[in-house]
């Protein structure tokens, strides 16, 4: 007895020896991709890591930058919480495909009670109570290519979830620069149109003055006070949309609507702006935009997909190793105890499957050809958007010129009318109507400069290569 106890203690050690170091290597990749799934190559540096808490207050204070509207939004927005989970799931597929390689062991136990009751009465009746305990040991020894394709499709679609977040988070922060220039336009609307609220004033209280002292018309003070009330609907519609621009703002960067935001006052011009040719954006977006990414990724785990269907039809090997107690389980047990070892070698060999693996290979290689051309057209979309994100960021750049220029001429109109105006030669209508024009003007070349800064981010976004970087330049002229 001491000599298969000890015979047994050497396979079990051996089978420890040889499968431990396996166990030991899949436990640990998997624990890195559960624990850190974002730690495979990514394209938004910004993105927070799962395993650490984000430090991103709800309620930010002071002037709230383009940048820190990002890191808000890839921190609390849904949408990029999501994004994160989806690697994670796809990460424990990973671990699943790998866990094929390893051995599966089931521990079996049966309480059992029976009585035999004879019909003749001549013997007791028999009452027995035993308990079954197996213990399975299988482990898939060879088989041809099934499982080295799964793990292989499992991999690419982490490598899709993968570049789909990225794709996720471009978008995300696309419509964080869209809503953020707009809280920051209507915001700085309101102030042109609060400015002009006041430029009324002063001017119907100037006319107010010419009149009570005979120079100026009754006709004057009343034009003067119907530009008044014009200019104080403006700034009142103006407030609206700086309330609902923030709101939006808010939502998108994942904040209640409710939640204060203080925002700069204006926009800065740039020095020296310029739009790089299509050319360069063009390869920016093939070479690395998440979303063609993630087509390929598709199309990669779609063409693994058929190996993996066409190898399940393949022979495979396996070994077994059983411990029975007491009897089978599910069979009762016997009338001594006992204890019974099996060993065996399961040779699998599909012969026919109803053409069932035909119609799934064929299935498969169709995946594939879809596959195929959905990166075509993914490509064919992303080179789309890249063009339309070229010309308005060429537009924005010629408005934004020509915005300076109607700004200057409408306050050199403005000085002249007043000076006219002043000296009486000219009547009051001339210099509302400059004074209008001025305004326009104003809230022109805010748009244009909101316009600029999103539509150059908005480039980089389609291209798939926006980033913290490019936020923290947007702040700076």
């Amino acid at each position: 007895m001491s000599g298969e106890v000890g015979w047994r203690a050497g396979l079990c050690a051996g089978l420890v020896a040889l499968v431990w170091p396996a166990v030991s290597v899949a436990h640990s990749a998997l624990a890195d991709r559960l624990d850190n799934p974002l730690a495979v190559p990514r394209l938004i540096d910004a993105a927070p890591e799962p395993a650490s808490p984000c430090n991103t207050p709800q309620t930010l204070d002071g002037p709230l930058t383009l940048a820190q509207a990002m890191q808000t939004a890839l921190c609390l927005n849904p949408q990029a919480r999501a994004a994160g989970a989806a690697i994670r799931v796809q990460a424990s597929a990973v671990g699943e495909a790998r866990a094929a390689y390893l051995p599966r062991v089931n521990i079996g136990l049966n309480r059992l009670s029976s009585r035999t009751a004879y019909a003749d009465g001549g013997l007791p009746e028999d009452d027995r109570i035993g308990t079954n305990r197996s213990v399975n040991l299988t482990w898939r020894l060879v088989d041809f290519g099934a499982r080295s394709a799964g793990l292989d499709v499992a991999h690419q679609l982490l490598r899709a979830a993968t570049a789909t977040r990225d794709a996720t988070l471009q978008k995300l922060l696309a419509a964080v620069v869209d809503t953020y220039f707009d809280a920051v336009t209507t915001q700085a609307t309101q102030g042109a149109r609060a400015e002009a609220v006041r430029l009324a004033r002063s001017t119907l209280q100037a006319t107010e003055r010419r009149e009570a002292l005979g120079a100026a018309a009754g006709s004057d003070v009343l034009q003067a006070r119907a530009a008044l009330a014009r200019a104080q609907l403006a700034a009142q519609r103006a407030r609206g949309e700086q309330v609902k621009a923030a709101s939006v703002l808010a939502y998108v960067m994942g904040l209640p609507g409710t939640a204060p935001l203080t925002l700069p006052e204006g926009l800065d011009a740039p020095e020296a702006p310029a739009v790089e040719d299509l050319a360069h954006w063009l390869a920016e977006a093939q070479a690395g935009h998440p979303g063609i990414r993630a087509a390929q990724a598709q199309r990669e785990a779609a063409l693994a997909k058929v190996s993996a269907v066409r190898a399940e039809g393949w022979p495979s090997l396996e070994f077994s190793r059983a411990t029975q107690v007491n009897g089978v389980p599910s069979q009762g047990f016997g009338t001594s105890r006992s204890r019974t070892a099996t060993y065996g070698l399961a040779l699998s060999i599909p012969l026919f499957e109803g053409f069932a693996r035909v119609y799934k290979v064929s299935g498969a290689q169709a995946q594939a050809e879809q596959s195929d051309a959905n990166v075509q057209n993914v490509v064919l979309q992303v080179s789309m958007e890249v063009l339309k994100a070229h010309a308005d960021a060429t537009a924005a750049l010629d408005n934004l010129q020509v915005s300076a220029a109607l700004v200057e001429a409408t306050q050199a109109a403005v000085g002249s009318a007043t000076r006219r105006h002043d000296k009486g030669v000219s009547d009051i209508l001339e210099l509302l109507s400059s004074q209008n024009a001025l305004a326009d003007a104003q809230q022109e070349r805010l748009r244009c400069l909101a316009e600029w800064h999103a539509a150059r981010l908005k480039l980089a976004a389609a291209a798939g290569v926006l980033g913290a970087a490019d936020a923290a330049a947007a702040a700076r002229p």
